[in-house]
């Protein structure tokens, strides 16, 4: 994630009444992951909420309120029937694992003791720190949602020490009203933000009324913080034979850039960029010819890539033509930036990573 704003459709820990209706302005605005909760709207409405926000290219999130055990398994069993594509919250991992483990949904459970609602966080740092690491660790938990801002103690700090315990994205929620929260969370390492009942109330500055200015406003709030932004990119790059040169060239002029982040190669780029510039961390997947394409294909499908660069030369016929047509169609499927030659890759470079060298 490449620090997202996800606006939840919510307030007082409900689905607001008149979702579908916003759901048609927060299009317009111009956001791409919306969520709501498993309470507000019978199912049938909530089931057509997150096909609409499907078929809309969007991402769609249902967010885990219930304290009780029997409410919270409740709401990932919806989570799964209602198809979205992640389950942000709860408590109780194991258990919720044990329903959604063999759906395609990413889960992000709550670190810390939460209590009341609206729900606060509790506890000493430590406490919260050790139970994110404890949930980093279990396979079918794809990230945190941390209730930052419901913490009463040193939330920078804790936003901080979480984000620096767990090797998986965090994401930030709870009370998150105004540019200076959203930009502590990207400093912080955070890979996104929820936003809901400020963007229902117009909390943010804005150009005009009404909720698509609103979303209009935070976005660009979040493009802004997203320059700050500390968490580790996910990127892919791969390269036809003939282009291989190039990819090494480009990978050198942006050496800086890309230290830090996590570069996600097919097998001969992998090895070539390793040796290249040994500073950068590369993961190494097959060759393309043995599944390497099929696999970045599955991390695109899944959202854990921040963008795709795949140096392609149409010049002469390949046979992994079908493989890029695959991995392009996947990549809007699932609104991945992917760049095809070396100046669309150098404006990938500038939009989402940090410390860009000038």
């Amino acid at each position: 994630m490449a620090f997202d704003f996800i606006l939840m459709l919510t307030a007082n820990d409900r689905t607001i009444p008149d979702a579908r209706v916003r759901l048609e302005e927060a299009l317009e605005g111009g956001v791409r992951h919306i969520g709501f909760k498993d309470v507000g709207l019978p199912v049938e409405d909530l089931k057509g909420l997150a096909d609409a926000i499907r078929q809309a290219g969007g991402r769609s999130y249902l967010e885990v309120v219930s304290l009780d055990a029997d409410s919270e398994l409740a709401s990932a069993r919806a989570a799964v029937a209602l198809d979205v594509d992640c389950l942000l919250g709860g408590t109780r991992a194991d258990a919720v694992t044990a329903v959604t483990r063999h759906h395609p949904l990413r889960y992000f459970p709550f670190p810390g003791r939460i209590t009341g609602h609206p729900s606060a966080l509790e506890g000493p740092a430590e406490a919260i720190v050790a139970s994110a690491r404890r949930l980093a660790e279990l396979e079918h938990v794809h990230g945190l949602d941390l209730l930052a801002y419901r913490y009463d103690g040193d939330v920078a700090a804790l936003m901080r020490q979480v984000c620096a315990a767990v090797a998986k994205p965090v994401i930030m929620a709870g009370s998150i009203d105004s540019e200076a929260r959203v930009t502590a969370a990207a400093g912080a390492g955070a890979s996104g933000f929820t936003v809901g009942t400020a963007a229902l109330a117009e909390a943010f500055p804005a150009a005009e009324p009404g909720f698509a200015a609103q979303v209009r406003a935070i976005l660009a709030i979040t493009a802004r913080a997203r320059a700050r932004a500390t968490a580790p990119r996910r990127i892919a790059l791969v390269a036809h034979d003939t282009r291989k040169a190039h990819l090494r060239a480009w990978v050198l002029r942006h050496t800086a850039a890309l230290t830090g982040h996590r570069l996600i190669c097919t097998g001969g780029t992998g090895r070539m960029i390793t040796e290249a510039a040994p500073v950068l961390s590369v993961q190494r997947l097959q060759r393309g010819g043995r599944g390497g394409d099929q696999q970045l294909g599955a991390m695109i499908a899944t959202g854990e890539l921040d963008g795709v660069v795949f140096f392609a030369d149409p010049t002469i016929p390949h046979g992994g033509d079908v493989d890029l047509q695959a991995l392009t169609r996947l990549a809007i499927l699932h609104d991945t930036p992917l760049a095809l030659s070396a100046s669309a890759a150098d404006m990938l470079v500038m939009s989402l990573l940090a410390d860009v060298p000038e």
